[in-house]
């Protein structure tokens, strides 16, 4: 069920060691921004990166703590600081809410956030990333949590700069940004940068260090909850589960391309879930698939859940030993490597060539950016997909209206047969026949009724052809209430045809099916039209009779 395999073992485990030297000095970073200590990060990085491995539906996936569920728990970590049993309880409930997302089979619904919205939402978390780490390059630590007091502190930092703390986070960013691609075969830049950074400041001295780190195996911690901060849990705990949720299917996608295999998202989720769920329990930062690590680790030959599972007993091996040493590890090193990553979240690629897309996609992007920074993560989530999502109905309104037309009149794609046109030319102008294209959508449906009042003026019976319209919804039956309505008080008569029995059924169930009635539902368009080109000789034999009847009557 776990789907391990050894028959990749050589590639994995150096794929996975090689993922676990990345992780290091990330998770470490990660740790220290999220407000909880280095080692958190660290446990994070190693009890979610094994179990959501072992349990998870990714097989190269390497998870660990990343920018977007960082900058969450640093927010929640802010808000609840003295009180870890409930900063956790979030961590907990987080995992069980992906794990249930996982059973009930969303995994394919999370994964259909448009991506502008996904763009914003990640670059606005890249420039949170580089706002919260700024005033660290420069010796500083900002007074407050959130972006705000993060931002004003800058000048303040920049004006008072800690000399030996900024040449060593100018370093650090030298380095990562800089190191030859050739050399990280042998050393990856963010170790390159850690040790590097760190022996500098050893050997100097004079720039904040983390200190004393605690080695060992985590503690077990009972998570809890309280009446007062109910709703504060369980807000953090939602938002950093979608977002675990969508980081770790993003970058399961990836892991896809590069594989050429296909994963399934939602056991992906209940792995993830899982290793949360455990987390929260230990003190440990949550955290989710991570792109970087998850490529270099197919890239030196990881491919199997064995690969994740690896990196995660290396880094396993390094708390147990190596507590000490990263204790002398500088706050600026780490900043410089949570800076580069801040600018590796931000979609430069996207922004570069973004005015040469759709401007409405743009300015969603946008949005989203400065909501997130600016507001909250959740309001950006929310207002872009609700925007988004207004956006299409927009766009498929506009192209169902478009499809809608008077068939006589306006040349529409559709195809009559030789006996419709024959009978619609021998009925003059005084008929229109209206296709509906398909299903209407309900931002359609609020202008269908003005549209074919407008198409109808003059006309003496109007054909509404439903055969490609497999269902409507409520407000597309009111919209055949307003077309009957009309028709009725402009003496038209209205004949229906191809009406589906689940369509009569919907309009009947509202009570709209008596707007529309003109004897029987006409079970094809050809015997609609001779119906009605029956009725409007019938009423134009009457006319002229009555106007006969008339000028005889004036004439004597």
């Amino acid at each position: 069920m776990l789907g391990i395999t050894t028959k990749n073992l050589r590639g994995d485990l150096f794929g996975g060691l090689t993922a676990g030297v990345i992780a290091l000095p990330l998770a470490l970073a990660f740790g220290e921004a999220s407000g909880a200590g280095p080692i958190a990060g660290l446990y994070g990085a190693i009890i979610v990166g094994f179990f959501a491995s072992l349990f998870g539906g990714t097989g190269a996936q390497v998870t660990g703590p990343t920018g977007p569920m960082v900058v969450v728990f640093a927010g929640v970590y802010a808000a609840l600081s003295d009180r870890p049993e409930l900063i956790f309880a979030v961590v907990v409930l987080a995992g069980l809410m992906q794990i249930a997302f996982g059973v009930l089979r969303f995994g394919q619904y999370i994964r259909l956030v448009p991506y502008p919205v996904v763009s914003g939402f990640m670059s606005g978390i890249g420039c949170i990333i580089i706002a919260l780490q700024f005033s660290r390059l420069f010796g500083h630590e900002p007074e407050g949590g959130g972006t705000i007091p993060a931002l004003a502190a800058i000048p303040g930092s920049v004006m008072d700069p800690n000399f030996v703390a900024l040449a060593l986070g100018i370093t650090t960013l030298v380095i990562v940004f800089k190191w030859p691609k050739t050399w990280s075969k042998f050393v990856p830049a963010p170790l390159a940068a850690l040790i590097i950074g760190t022996v500098a400041s050893v050997m100097i001295g004079g720039a904040p260090i983390l200190g004393d780190i605690p080695t060992g195996l985590p503690s077990f911690m009972l998570p809890a909850f309280s009446q007062d901060t109910i709703f504060i849990v369980l807000e953090a705990a939602f938002l950093l589960a979608l977002l675990g949720a969508i980081d770790s299917l993003l970058t399961s996608l990836v892991a896809d391309n590069m594989t050429r295999t296909r994963h399934d998202s939602n056991q992906e989720l209940i792995g993830q879930g899982i290793g949360n769920t455990i987390a929260g329990m230990f003190g440990a930062v949550p955290s989710a698939g991570a792109t970087m690590r998850t490529a270099v680790n197919i890239r030196t030959g990881g491919l199997t859940k064995l690969s994740g599972m690896t990196h995660s007993i290396l880094l396993l091996g390094v708390v147990l030993a190596l507590g000490p040493l990263a204790s002398q590890i500088p706050h600026a090193v780490l900043a410089g490597l949570l800076v580069k990553t801040g600018y590796d979240i931000i979609d430069i690629a996207y922004l570069k060539r973004a005015h040469k897309g759709p401007r409405w996609d743009l300015a969603l992007m946008v949005l989203v950016v400065l909501l997130t920074v600016f507001v909250d993560l959740i309001t950006a989530v929310i207002a872009g997909v609700v925007m988004a999502a207004l956006a299409f109905v927009k766009q498929i309104a506009d192209a169902q209206l478009k499809a809608l037309g008077d068939v006589t009149n306006e040349g529409l794609s559709v195809d009559l047969t030789d006996e419709e046109e024959a009978l619609l030319k021998r009925a003059g102008n005084k008929i229109t026949l209206f296709d509906f294209g398909g299903p209407l959508s309900f931002g359609a449906a609020a202008d269908v009724g003005h549209q074919v009042r407008e198409k109808s003026k003059g006309k003496s019976a109007m054909i509404l052809d439903f055969s490609r319209v497999t269902h409507v919804d409520v407000s597309a039956a009111r919209a055949m209430e307003t077309i009957g309505s009309d028709a009725h008080a402009a003496n038209k008569e209205v004949y229906v045809s191809g009406m589906n029995d689940e369509v009569r059924r919907m309009l009947k169930g509202l009570n709209n099916e008596y707007c529309l009635s003109h004897g029987d539902n006409f079970a094809t368009r050809l015997d609609a039209i001779r119906d009605a080109v029956e009725f409007v000789e019938e009423e134009d034999a009457n006319a002229s009779s009555a106007a006969r009847a008339k000028s005889k009557s004036s004439t004597t």
